[in-house]
């Protein structure tokens, strides 16, 4: 096998581990099993709190928890010559949670508890295997391929999404009475929706075993990793030192934290506004959600082509300002033919945006010390967080309580996120 045959199973390989992730972050976390955990399985839930508000508290808890340990995950592995390792164990603790999620009955309201811890420490273990996950592309890519490289993992990622929910809705969900899908499961217990966890589990194992058998695991730094104090003291140290010789980067994190919340705020609430603002059937959200994901992978593919031509900064930026005027046109836009066409095309500039935020700042990262980066990024991410909740709650209020305004509130933090940009140098990595 030659050396670039190898380097593109590599690639594939790789990028697996995004294709087979959306059974976590698409199927349980945002379309299928947390409606069926707080409609159904906490629908009883007795309290001051409804199960919505227990599991939006479950799931910032479980951000705080991100926020405070990635940084040293990822370092930890860069010391050891762990990465692999890491990705690996991370990756399957999550698939065992994903897999108990199976036993989430709807007919008891101890199951709602059981199943919101298992949802929430799933999305901290998940992080977890992220940040290793990035740090790999450093691994598999060139300075000269690394936008395509990494627009093709998001674009897997958007696809396995696609796939994957299509499967869960035919084989599981479907339908009426008391069986549902091609499958004919039955609704008693929950049973239906429970083995759709069991299935998404299966999905991200198999999805995620190329990569530990193709990408080879790194080599010790030589440093000795210590205790986790000596870690959180390292890493104090390491951000001052990062802050004294590498600005560009902080002023990346930075910037990138607040125009990733602003894309993330795209898909949190474009169907809730395709619903209540611009008449979306509900039956047709999975339609426009499917439509939504292959928008945002070719824009990734595109995204990243033109990424290693001109650089990140470009394709981030002119996606951004590119989100933004979409979302005042949409702010004025009326129907769902309109919104089918302008959130299509909110879609396939949020793909390249990503992609290439990964891209930026796998350029700059020291060798080395890409674990560490990574959980900075993941950690800076969740504590801006709040943003697009914020401000979509703000111009909502601002506009006597018309979920339209919401649009101008994702669109303002896009804006921010941009002028963030505007001050940060381009990468390029020598």
């Amino acid at each position: 096998m030659t050396t670039e045959s190898a380097r593109r199973g590599q690639v594939a390989a790789w990028a697996m581990w995004d294709f087979g992730s959306a059974a976590f972050n698409a199927v349980l976390v945002t379309f299928i099993f947390s409606v069926y955990l707080v409609d159904s399985v906490g629908a009883d839930v007795s309290g001051p709190i409804t199960s919505a508000q227990y599991l939006s508290v479950a799931l910032a808890a479980a951000g705080l928890a991100v926020a405070a340990i990635t940084p040293i995950v990822g370092q930890r592995a860069d010391i050891t010559g762990t990465r692999r390792k890491a990705l690996g164990t991370w990756t399957f603790i999550t698939v065992a949670l994903m897999a108990a999620l199976v036993f989430v009955r709807n007919d008891a309201n101890w199951y709602f508890f059981l199943g919101l811890a298992l949802l929430t420490l799933g999305t901290v273990t998940f992080e977890f295997a992220e940040v290793n996950y990035f740090a790999q592309l450093n691994q598999i890519s060139t300075p000269a391929t690394v936008g395509r490289i990494s627009g093709f993992g998001w674009a897997a990622g958007y696809v396995g999404g696609i796939i994957l929910l299509l499967l869960c809705f035919v084989g599981f969900v479907s339908g009426e009475g008391d069986t549902r899908g091609l499958l004919g499961i039955p609704v008693a217990g929950g049973l239906n929706i429970r083995l759709v966890a069991l299935f998404a589990a299966v999905w991200f194992a198999l999805a995620a075993l190329p990569v530990l058998f193709k990408v080879p695991e790194i080599a010790p730094s030589g440093e000795k990793a210590g205790t986790i104090p000596d870690s959180y003291r390292r890493l104090v140290r390491e951000l001052k030192e990062l802050w004294h010789t590498d600005r560009r980067s902080v002023r990346f994190l930075i910037a990138s934290a607040v125009f990733r919340d602003g894309l993330a705020g795209v898909f949190t609430y474009g169907a809730i506004l395709g619903v209540s603002v611009y008449g979306l059937q509900p039956a047709d959200v999975l339609i426009f959600g499917v439509a939504a994901n292959i928008a945002a992978a070719l824009g990734a593919v595109l995204g990243g082509l033109i990424d290693d031509r001109l650089g990140p900064k470009p394709v981030i930026l002119g996606s951004l300002f590119a989100l933004v005027v979409v979302a005042v046109a949409l702010f004025f836009a009326h129907g769902a033919l309109a919104f089918w066409i302008l959130g299509l095309f909110l879609c396939l500039f949020v793909g390249p945006a990503q992609s290439s935020s990964r891209s930026f700042l796998t350029r700059v990262i020291p060798e080395g010390r890409e674990g560490q980066m990574f959980g900075f990024y993941a950690t800076t991410g969740r504590a801006v967080s709040w943003l697009s909740p914020i401000a979509f709650f703000a111009l909502v209020s601002l506009g006597g309580g018309d979920d339209r305004w919401g649009v101008l509130g994702i669109g303002l933090v896009l804006l921010v996120g941009a002028g963030l940009m505007l001050g940060v140098r381009d990468a390029v990595r020598v």
